[in-house]
């Protein structure tokens, strides 16, 4: 059965919240919360760090007008599409007012304020995004979604084709709620309707893609998902990739970067200009590159002296990769997580203490000390690499 109401969440049980349900007319139905964080209170899967947001009828202005008046921080965010980001002690709500979209230009639509509920429930995405309850956490479902949610079914509002054509990033979005609300199971309408739009989606720009990208990748069950978007020609994965990404999720792997490294199949600089991925994302792929390399040639040592932490992931890297046996992980994984990550205990001060001159000499034995304090798998204490430092 589909309930009522939500069953007493603690966010919506915050003073702060109320205090700006009631400031906006929360009590009587214009204002309710919407979207995701009445979503995953539903389907019970609520991240401790969701974002609240709220709908309105009261014009941004007048939001801001009461929520000034009442003392409660105002900030005008996104004011040219109706929203306004109110802050209350620690609790930040987006609030924004109900609208209807005029023209459709993906993120440059043009909308028009009103109060008409069913009109903003219908400019969204898929039914389980178009989800309100009110103050007292009331369900206000007038699309349907909250079957949707509560049987894990990622549908499109209306005709799948005509919401794709309003904003063809919704192409990326319905693969990736898919993953993390639907179990990986494709609703047939979606999945025709995106596969008919491969193809038509030159326009998008790549940091809208590749955030959608990078946010898949970091749910912990997508390689199914995956498959079936090289399958439509959406993404240009070999099969021997997606099995690499199966024995990763196997592992329980959910990290981006390590998901980056299989799919980037070496040309991470491609992937990277493809999607506009952030420098520490990259520079993230590359450690955990350096670090499968070195465990792949059983140099764990060497991997987690270079790499600290990025090791684990190296391991998982390299394991997917190379279809290791139970045997070979449980080993390798045994000699990564006993090695510590610690600076080499020897430092140049001392080897200029023991007679050596600035220069070559004294950085080559740097790198000879620094080689048999690894290989000793870090046993050896500083008194006996300096033995070994005679000039």
């Amino acid at each position: 059965m589909i309930p009522q109401r939500l069953d007493n969440p603690e966010w919506l049980a915050r003073p702060p919240v109320q205090a700006i349900f009631a400031v906006l007319d929360g009590a009587s139905g214009r204002t309710r919360a919407v979207g995701g964080i009445v979503r995953d209170t539903l389907m019970q899967c609520l991240r401790a760090e969701a974002d609240i947001d709220m709908a309105t009828e009261l014009l941004p202005v007048e939001v801001m007008q009461r929520a000034k008046a009442a003392g409660i921080a105002a900030y005008p965010t996104g004011i040219d599409h109706g929203t306004v980001t109110l802050r209350l002690d620690d609790v930040s709500v987006e609030v924004t007012t109900l609208r209807r979209d005029v023209e459709t230009n993906g993120r440059h639509a043009q909308v028009q304020f009103g109060t008409d509920w069913r009109a903003d429930a219908a400019r969204r995405d898929f039914t389980l995004n178009a989800l309100y309850c009110g103050a007292d956490g009331t369900l206000f479902d007038p699309l349907g979604g909250a079957g949707d949610a509560i049987n894990a079914r990622v549908r499109f509002i209306g005709a799948a084709a005509e919401r794709i054509a309003e904003d063809g990033l919704r192409v990326y979005r319905f693969f990736r709620f898919s993953a993390s609300h639907g179990g990986e199971k494709l609703d047939p309408e979606g999945l025709l309707a995106c596969q008919a739009a491969v193809g038509h989606l030159d326009h998008l720009s790549a940091e809208r893609v590749g955030s959608e990208m990078v946010r898949m990748l970091s749910l912990p069950k997508i390689a199914l998902t995956l498959a079936v978007m090289a399958e439509i020609g959406l993404l240009p994965i070999g099969k021997d990739v997606i099995k690499q990404l199966l024995r990763y999720e196997i592992l329980g792997g959910r990290h981006a970067a390590t998901r980056l490294a299989l799919l980037s199949g070496g040309e991470m600089e491609r992937l990277r200009a493809d999607w506009r991925l952030s420098n520490s994302l990259a520079d993230a792929v590359r450690e955990i590159e350096s670090a499968a390399a070195l465990i792949a040639e059983d140099k764990p040592g060497w991997a987690v002296y270079r790499h600290g932490e990025s090791a684990v992931e190296g391991l998982a890297l390299a394991a997917a990769r190379g279809d290791w046996s139970a045997d070979r992980l449980a080993e390798m994984a045994r000699d990564v997580s006993r090695l510590p990550v610690a600076p080499l205990p020897v430092t140049g001060r001392d080897l200029l203490a023991k007679g050596y001159a600035s220069g070559p000499a004294l950085g080559a034995a740097l790198v000879r000390l620094e080689t048999l304090w690894v290989e000793s798998d870090f046993s050896l204490s500083r008194a006996q690499l300096l033995a070994h430092a005679a000039p």
